[in-house]
């Protein structure tokens, strides 16, 4: 198990770009099961995750080419149903296999999917969604999804799940006739793997929305496709630069989505300018709390898009230790997210957690470095940031669950001036 050993109280000041999302290449590349003809990928996040979904698909037969941050694909030879079991409990991902292999292939089994422990997250909407277009799961020997009789269906979704939406839309997109998908979800990624699909021969209709009709056709063709960056990675450097005081350029910013992440940013008075897809941070803010109408503490509250996301409320939270004033997180998604706040309040954080969704934050509040672990993906980067402005010596054990959703995080975070090294 690897550590980050940080050296806290350095700005970070310089220029970064945005990696690719992760969200968005992850149902991509198991999307390439749906045809026997080359799928090209550019732009492709090198983290833990990407490389545990290549080695499923590896194990699975397809033929992976990889070049710097582009992967072709091409699942012509698929000589396996089975996923490895190993492989699964590392990534929340592995589930994504279960539409396309079962529409296209037949069959697919895999054991229960790992990822993140932040709560609960259920697997009965990707169970329903794909049993009504004739796709059966037997819990015998693990997870087993099979294919019976492929028809078209008119589906409501019982929650707007981005990975169950995904699924649901890769199994569909070769069922002949008309599917509708009410309640799906439309964050940014599920729009791109929606357009990357097309570019394959798909008809869906509705991107963007949460009401998708997809008119089903007998096969898809490879396509070559850019992963959009990632604004959550991007959105984070943004949040390191401004705790620590420092400037920052952030370049190949999707500034559409940026439009609805930069709420809370402002809520603490953040200020920057965009200059079509580049961002600049100016140095030296202040941060300051901005109440709500008649003085009313103000909250921050994540949901689904055009929502807060989840996955950015850890590190707003740790910037709100930073400022000046007092805000409410209220984490409605999952309730294990917020655990991670007894790591900054034995850094001498002002927080009073109310209960597993909702925390209060009050500050500006001293940090002191502290040795700790890593619980998750997002939860990490929030204690990378909150040891980058502590006084003095930091460890985080567990990198690699960093590792899993930014790319060579030490290396870019040096490059802007941090003090930080990995230690094996």
């Amino acid at each position: 198990m690897a550590s980050f050993v940080i050296q806290g109280g350095n700005p970070l000041t310089g220029v970064h770009r945005a990696a690719g999302n992760k969200n968005a290449v992850l149902p991509m590349l198991a999307a390439c099961v749906l045809t026997d003809e080359p799928v090209r990928l550019t732009n492709v996040p090198l983290i833990q995750d990407v490389h545990t979904m290549l080695a499923i698909l590896d194990e699975l037969g397809v033929n992976v080419e990889r070049k710097g941050h582009t992967v072709t694909l091409c699942a012509r030879g698929i000589r396996r149903r089975k996923l490895d079991p190993k492989l699964c409990r590392h990534v929340r991902s592995s589930i994504l296999f279960a539409g396309p292999m079962a529409a296209r292939h037949g069959l697919v089994s895999l054991s229960a999917p790992g990822g993140d422990v932040i709560g609960r997250r259920r697997l009965d909407t990707h169970v329903e969604g794909l049993r009504q277009l004739g796709i059966g799961l037997h819990t015998s020997d693990g997870f087993t999804f099979k294919r019976k009789k492929l028809t078209p269906a008119r589906i409501l979704l019982d929650e707007a799940s981005v990975t169950a939406t995904e699924n649901v839309v890769m199994a569909a997109v070769l069922i002949p006739g008309r599917t509708t998908i009410f309640n799906a979800a439309c964050e940014p990624h599920v729009q791109d793997l929606c357009q990357m699909l097309c570019k394959m021969g798909a008809q869906i209709g509705g991107i963007g929305t949460n009401y998708l009709i997809i008119d089903g056709v007998d096969s898809l063709n490879g396509t070559s496709h850019r992963v959009q960056p990632d604004t959550v990675d991007a959105t984070s450097f943004l949040a390191a630069a401004a705790a620590t005081g420092g400037a920052l350029t952030i370049e190949d910013l999707p500034a559409d989505q940026f439009d609805v992440i930069s709420r809370p940013f402002r809520k603490l008075g953040l200020k920057w300018k965009i200059d079509g897809r580049t961002l600049t941070l100016p140095a030296d803010q202040r941060l300051r709390v901005s109440d709500d109408f008649g003085a009313a503490i103000p909250k921050v509250e994540d949901g689904i898009w055009p929502a807060f996301p989840s996955d950015l409320m850890s590190v707003v939270l740790v910037m709100a230790t930073q400022a000046r004033g007092t805000m409410l997180f209220f984490e409605k998604l999952f309730e294990s997210r917020m655990y991670f706040v007894d790591r900054l309040i034995a850094m001498g954080a002002r927080i009073v957690q109310c209960d597993p969704h909702r925390v209060i934050v009050s500050g500006p509040a001293p940090l002191h470095g502290i040795h700790m672990s890593s619980p998750d993906i997002r939860a990490g980067m929030a204690l990378l940031i909150a040891a980058l402005c502590a006084k003095g010596e930091s460890v985080i054990d567990n990198a690699e669950i960093i590792d899993r959703g930014y790319e060579g995080i030490e290396t870019k975070l040096r490059r802007l001036g941090a003090d930080i090294v990995r230690r094996k």
